[in-house]
């Protein structure tokens, strides 16, 4: 197996927490659990898992923070106030620190989400206002260390210029992330090599790389297949989800559906020929460690394009 250069990082912790650790997350938030023993070791467990698969591999790993719902509108659901959620993002990032001390081939990165709901398209934002929105949350991370920041399940162009912009003014690097539906497209119909274009073009290209997450490989092939090939090597990470079903389905579900570990490794693996500089392997919805492990191995083994 060549794994040359990949890092590992996690998968679906939301799910793992709702599902495997029967846990509740009102608005699917995992971060109001850093003030409960019960849900800090439930997460220690989740994360542990990660660094056993790259030190038993020897690889590097990145560990995204609890934060994908710590911002100002999901925060006020929970009856958080600005406040309350800088700390929330601090001591998230201080908790993952934690778990990586004194590892050199370990980064911390902070967890950014969507103003919106992720799977859909809510109020649209100008790029200036989604800076000015996501720019609170990117500093409270920076300031409480992380490595980087992550914005996953973004649904458009616009708000991944502004969180772009905001993590370039504040002087941290930056993975964005778009998610697609199962053509393959964005959830506001744009394709996915245009709005990755769009953004560099838009930002100088700030974003240390680009990942694609929360969907099934089977659904991320078309976007990528359409995309152009200098598009397609600005891609850098991959976190798929564990089932077929659409945003809508897996949102309506009252069951995890876990798909077949071994069957999405290749999966993922089958990808590789359309982004070779993907270096970053997790997952997002429905995956576990069975999943991230299977799909490292696979990726490793997979014919180099």
């Amino acid at each position: 197996m060549t794994t040359d250069a990949i890092t590992v990082t996690d998968a679906g912790l939301e799910t793992v927490l709702l599902f495997h650790e029967r846990l509740d997350l009102p608005h699917f938030a995992a971060f109001p659990l850093l003030d409960d023993p019960s849900g800090r070791a439930a997460m220690r467990r989740y994360f542990a898992a990660f660094v056993a698969i790259a030190d038993e591999r020897g690889l590097p790993i990145v560990l995204d923070t609890p934060t994908w719902r710590a911002n100002a509108d999901w925060g006020a659901r929970l009856g958080c106030d600005a406040g309350a959620l800088a700390r929330a993002n601090a001591a998230a990032v201080a908790f993952v620190r934690e778990l990586v001390d004194g590892r050199a081939d370990a980064l911390v990165e902070g967890a950014i989400g969507p103003r919106g709901d992720g799977y859909v398209v809510g109020e649209r934002m100008t790029p200036d206002e989604a800076e000015a929105y996501h720019s609170a949350q990117v500093r409270s991370l920076r300031d409480a260390g992380a490595d980087q920041v992550s914005a996953m399940t973004l649904t458009s162009a616009d708000e991944a210029i502004g969180v772009v912009r905001a993590a370039a003014a504040a002087g941290i690097p930056i993975v964005p992330s778009f998610t697609v539906e199962t053509d393959g497209r964005l959830p506001d119909g744009s394709e996915l090599g245009d709005a990755i274009a769009l953004v560099d073009a838009e930002t100088d290209g700030a974003a240390l790389t680009w990942m694609v997450n929360c969907a099934h490989p089977d659904h991320v092939a078309p976007g990528l297949a359409r995309a152009t090939p200098a598009v397609r090597d600005r891609i850098g990470a991959l976190r798929v989800n564990a089932s077929r079903q659409s945003h809508a389905e897996l949102d309506a579900a009252d069951e995890l559906d876990a798909g077949d570990p071994t069957q999405l490794g290749a999966d993922v693996a089958a990808l590789r020929a359309l982004v070779p500089h993907v270096r970053i392997l997790g997952g997002c919805c429905g995956t576990d460690a069975r999943h991230v492990a299977a799909i490292v191995d696979a990726w490793g083994s997979a014919p180099t394009p």
